[in-house]
């Protein structure tokens, strides 16, 4: 069963913006609103949906449940209405919990169950379809029953399965068979029989202990390790608490609506809290089960696994999935599959400075696939962290040294306690990014300018508006539209240019949200290029809502839920597609498994009037951008490191394919052979033609600093500052300075 502890997707940090437009009938859709800033909140129609869900108890519905099930309270049948009124009065899709939509959440609680369809068995499934068409009436009347009975049924098959498995230890699988095992069964038929289940459980423990045997493990040493991680996950199962069961299933119902809308029950509100006010430490990221992994979500900007990647060391990426845990530089790893996530949070969280180690499975590497080995020293998330820093590079053109410079920005932050305090000196994105341009300006002559948003999953939004007047005069930045149809369009809040000389925004898919309002400003006017690959496409704003009506403390819990899109001053939304780059660069980040698009039920794109705005020229014309990526492209061809990262994404892609293992040892042996042989010609390819030594084998290779380090080139980035400094020297001039239009049709006036 899958956990949903503390998760927050790319985006607005919860609580941050909240929406001022008051509930308004249908003919006010039209209308238009320009503000510095914000949405106050809907406390109103919030108060009215808690105050009327409340009014009754639904009477419980005539015990479906085995003796000693989890059942639901009277508390949370009283909830569960609450939650699905809120839901059709709040989301921005205004939807119904219908016949149509009962299916999709069906389907979605199933999901999180049993997604591999590796216990439950068609003759289940075909029980539980009886509700298929009743989990509408099961949220309206709290009458849940239904899907605790299924979860009581996984337990069951839980228990079976997890026997089943441990008594195949008592022999040693024969290695020299031919045959695959299949780990990918999200579109497999449900096992018909028990004996289907049992070949299909034989072969899954056979891929456990050849995982552990190619890791250098005895038989003995397997059993062993596999004994005790069955063990955990049948008691992880066993410990399923029945608000556990409840938030699963009230996330089938928010999920239904959209993947940015979640419930977190009291105890997962709290460690929400915790998260957001940093007030542990760690290592800086948020972890879900996904199966009988703890996967990576999602990495904090400023935490020490988001730092380590920052400075090219090897780190912790979205859906690595961590197997092992080890304490300090040298204690020993201890296997962590199956583990509650309460457990496995606990391990790693710690005294600050002291070392933490991991071994992971690799964010799309089948199961069984080499792991990596990541350290990392605990720390706090701090705004210091966060915090834009800078680089001066130098690129030569035509025997001409060019100054670039290149501002990292990990996340659109703001010191709110510092500016509420009345500290005009408090730090935000917008003054860090500023006074970094000026240390530049001090520095020397600044040629050209990047700004590096890779892996920025977005922040405050009033930052997104006001870094974006850095590099235009004032106009309209952002338009967001609420669930009733209001559409109100932000601006700039501070007339002038900071910086106008040749600009790019470098992204990938992790950039997200306020990231994008920025990228997509930037290119809207035309007044500089977006390079890199398409971002997340995260073009929704979420409100924190508590669900304790009498009570600061989170009883209830509390329900994230979608209330607006934003959209480009072009009238385009961010949601789903992203940004599109002008020059698309290469990227290991698989668009198929992260983004926007991957997710099911993502709202989607779509349209509205464009904000009055205009060029006052077509500075950015396509046929500038398709000249500068024919010159990249035709450069990049004879630079190794460019060569390298597209071979190994080519062999990446190529493992993600792979739906099926062999459990034959020897052909997993030679498998693992040649693709270490690959990577390591890849490697001795790319040193053979920058004139270095190649490496003999791949320990010497994988030990290395140039491999595995600060050493480790920079390959977008470099391609990036080429790319930049075309910009500069080729003729492709800076665009001219724009004018929006305000609504009343008066113009802005151009910084002098």
């Amino acid at each position: 069963m899958q956990a949903f502890r503390g998760i927050r997707p790319p985006g607005l940090l919860p609580g941050r913006m909240t929406s001022s437009l008051p509930v308004m009938t249908s003919n006010h859709t039209s209308r238009r609103r320009r503000r510095p800033l914000g949405w106050v909140a809907i406390s109103a129609l919030l108060a009215l949906v808690l105050a009327g869900s409340g009014s009754s108890v639904a009477p419980a519905a005539s015990s479906l449940l085995p003796p000693g099930a989890l059942a639901p309270t009277e508390r949370q049948r009283l909830l569960a209405r609450r939650i699905g009124t809120i839901l059709e009065q709040a989301h921005y899709r205004r939807a119904s919990i219908d016949d149509r939509m009962s299916a999709d959440i069906y389907q979605h609680y199933l999901d999180s169950l049993d997604s591999q369809r590796s216990y439950f068995l068609a003759s289940d499934v075909e029980e539980f379809n009886n509700w298929k068409a009743r989990f509408d009436d099961m949220i309206r009347t709290g009458d849940v029953e239904p899907a605790f009975l299924m979860y009581a049924r996984f337990q069951q098959r839980n228990r079976e399965r997890i026997q089943y498995a441990t008594d195949l230890l008592a022999k040693e699988p024969d290695w020299t068979i031919k045959e695959s095992f299949e780990f990918d069964r999200e579109e497999a038929a449900w096992p018909a029989s028990v004996e289907e289940l049992n070949e299909l459980w034989r072969k899954r423990v056979k891929s456990d202990g050849l995982s552990l045997i190619l890791a250098g493990k005895t038989w003995l040493e397997a059993t062993e390790t596999l004994k005790q991680r069955y063990d955990r996950v049948q008691k992880r199962s066993d410990q399923v608490t029945g608000d556990e069961v409840f938030e699963n299933l009230m996330n089938a119902y928010a999920r239904t609506f959209d993947p940015h809308s979640n419930y977190f029950s009291a105890r997962n509100s709290e460690e929400y809290r915790i998260q957001m006010s940093l007030s542990y430490e760690g290592i800086g990221a948020t972890l879900q089960t996904e199966e009988d992994y703890a996967s990576i979500v999602n990495l904090l900007p400023g935490g020490p696994a988001a730092v380590a990647g920052s400075q090219n060391q090897s780190t912790l990426n979205i859906k690595d999935r961590i197997t092992a845990i080890a304490q300090g530089k040298d204690g020993p790893f201890e296997d962590v599959i199956g583990w509650r996530l309460d457990d496995v949070v606990q391990k790693i969280r710690g005294k600050g400075g002291t070392v933490v180690r991991f071994h992971v499975l690799p964010a799309g590497a089948t199961p069984g696939s080499q792991e990596k080995t990541v350290e990392l020293t605990r720390g706090k998330v701090t705004l210091e962290g966060q915090a834009a820093k800078k680089e001066r590079k130098l690129v030569t053109r035509n025997g001409k040294p060019l100054a670039i410079g290149v501002i990292g920005v990990p996340g659109f932050y703001r010191d709110v306690d510092e500016e509420a305090r009345g500290n005009k000196d408090f730090r935000s994105t917008t003054r860090d990014v500023a006074r970094l341009i000026d240390e530049l300006r001090a520095e020397g002559p600044v040629d050209g300018l990047i700004l590096d948003l890779r892996g920025d999953g977005g922040g405050f939004l009033p930052e997104a508006t006001a870094l974006t007047g850095l590099f235009i005069d004032q106009g309209p930045v952002v338009q967001l539209k609420d669930y009733t149809g209001r559409v109100e369009v932000l601006d700039d809040p501070a007339a002038g240019t900071f910086y106008d000389g040749p600009l790019v925004v470098l992204v990938d898919r992790y950039s997200a949200s306020a990231s994008e309002i920025f990228a997509g400003a930037i290119q809207d006017y035309g007044r500089g290029y977006v390079v890199g690959q398409r971002t997340f496409g995260k073009g929704t704003v979420q409100n924190l809502i508590s669900l304790d009506r009498w009570t600061q403390k989170p009883v209830e819990g509390q329900l994230t839920v979608t209330i607006g899109k934003f959209y480009r001053v072009t009238g385009e939304s961010t949601q789903h597609r992203g940004v599109e780059p002008d020059i698309a660069l290469p990227s290991p980040i698989d668009m198929t498994e992260v983004g926007e698009s991957s997710l099911d039920d993502a709202l989607p794109w779509d349209r509205i009037a464009a904000a009055r705005f205009q060029h006052q020229t077509a500075a950015r014309a396509l046929p500038a951008a398709l000249a500068l990526e024919k010159a990249e492209a035709e450069r990049s061809k004879s630079d190794p490191d460019f060569q390298w990262l597209v071979a190994s994404i080519a062999a990446n892609d190529a493992l993600r394919a792979q739906k099926s293992l062999s459990l034959n040892l020897e052909e997993r042996k030679a498998e693992r052979a040649v693709l270490d042989a690959a990577r390591l010609a890849r490697e001795n390819s790319r040193r053979a033609d920058k004139g270095k030594t190649p490496f003999e084998t791949v320990v010497a290779m994988d030990a290395s600093d140039e491999t595995n380090g600060e050493k480790v080139p920079d390959v977008l980035l470099d391609r990036t500052l080429q790319i930049t400094a075309d910009i500069v020297t080729d003729g492709v001039k800076p665009p001219a300075r724009t004018v929006a239009k305000r609504q009343d049709g008066s113009n802005s006036t151009p910084a002098p």
